[in-house]
């Protein structure tokens, strides 16, 4: 069981949700229910072996992480799987009932089993070499795909094989102005370069200290931030700029805001007919602060 922010939600439950079911239960100090609650999902958690991961989410200290799924009532547990929630209960349930509900999702581990590799419907994509391989065969084979060319570079960027993805971007360079996510691209790689001409954070921080509305400075730590992959974080920073001045510099921190956005939005999940697939719980949180940000 681990304690979850805002901060390492998307590492704890998002992406480990990829390869193991993630339980998410969203409690406060003062809830008796969650005091209830906790023992029997943490007994659980080690009965079952390792075949589910228990996740801990303070409602009271991360409202956006409790707005973003839609929290009412306390206790709530989430159960995610690839990226996404496909299920959940509220209220302290008792042992059996939580049994009942996991039961249908996962199955305990035997005693010395380990856990099977899940199967993947791209088994290149565990390898992330692979995974470039595959995308990279992707736009050769069909250059005019933007989509495809947008996966492949933005792979080479994550992988930090930045001379590759800017070869792989210049036939596209020309459209970034038409492209929202060429330009989320493009914001990227500038964010890389300006790191890398600018190896000392510090510089950006003493600024702020001394004037926290230097915009420029905070512009500039969000840009060291994003070449960090520390997405969150870096729109936080634009956030302090947009609730300061919302049409700074010509709308730079709204774009910028926006392109990560897109880098980070996860592609959506195959759904039934009809139905509608769900949000990113990250990214249709920050889309929220940006609008309650620029509409107020």
């Amino acid at each position: 069981m681990i304690d979850v922010t805002i901060e390492n939600f998307e590492q704890e439950v998002v992406a480990a949700s990829l390869s193991q079911p993630v339980l998410v239960d969203f409690w406060a100090p003062w809830c008796g229910p969650c005091k209830a609650l906790g023992p029997v999902l943490e007994k659980l958690e080690v009965a079952y072996g390792g075949a589910f991961r228990l996740v801990k989410i303070n409602s009271d200290e991360e409202q956006q992480l409790a707005g973003a799924f839609g929290i009412r009532s306390i206790p709530t547990v989430i159960l995610m799987k690839n990226g996404q929630p496909v299920d959940g209960f509220m209220g302290a349930l008792p042992e059996g009932k939580v049994r009942e509900f996991l039961d249908k999702h996962v199955q305990p581990l035997a005693a010395g089993e380990e856990e099977e590799e899940p199967l993947l419907e791209e088994p290149g994509d565990a390898d992330p070499e692979a995974l470039l391989e595959r995308l990279q065969h992707a736009v050769a084979t069909d250059p005019a795909n933007d989509d495809a060319r947008f996966d492949y570079v933005k792979a080479l960027l994550a992988a930090g094989r930045e001379a590759d993805a800017r070869r792989a971007f210049e036939p596209v360079a020309n459209k970034v102005g038409v492209s929202r996510k060429l330009d989320a691209l493009a914001r990227w790689m500038d964010a890389i370069a300006f790191a890398r001409a600018h190896p000392n954070p510090a510089d950006e921080d003493a600024k702020i200290a001394a004037n926290r509305r230097d915009f420029q400075a905070r512009f500039d730590r969000s840009r060291l931030l994003v070449a960090q992959q520390r997405w969150t974080a870096a729109m936080d920073e634009l956030l302090e700029i947009l609730m300061r001045d919302k049409s700074w510099n010509e709308d730079l921190a709204r774009k910028t805001y926006i392109a990560i956005l897109e880098i980070i939005e996860p592609p959506k999940p195959k759904v039934a007919e009809g139905q509608i697939p769900p949000d990113d719980p990250v990214v249709a949180a920050y889309r929220r602060r940006l609008s309650s940000v620029v509409l107020s």
